[in-house]
């Protein structure tokens, strides 16, 4: 039992998998933040270009 236990505890393996998932979140999360503040830049030179075309 304190055999399973011992290799339990050495096994990274789980934490490898979860430290990947951590940096595919924050990468996805920043690919997020960045096409929204690029979204809102061009909703605003479209609306200025509309503005001026009146």
């Amino acid at each position: 039992m304190s055999n399973i236990f011992a290799r339990f505890v050495k096994d990274e393996s789980g934490a490898t998998a979860i430290e990947y998932g951590l940096i595919a979140a924050l990468i996805a999360l920043a690919i997020m933040v960045g096409a929204g503040a690029v979204g809102n830049a061009i909703g605003t030179k479209f609306n200025n270009i509309a503005t001026a075309l009146k």
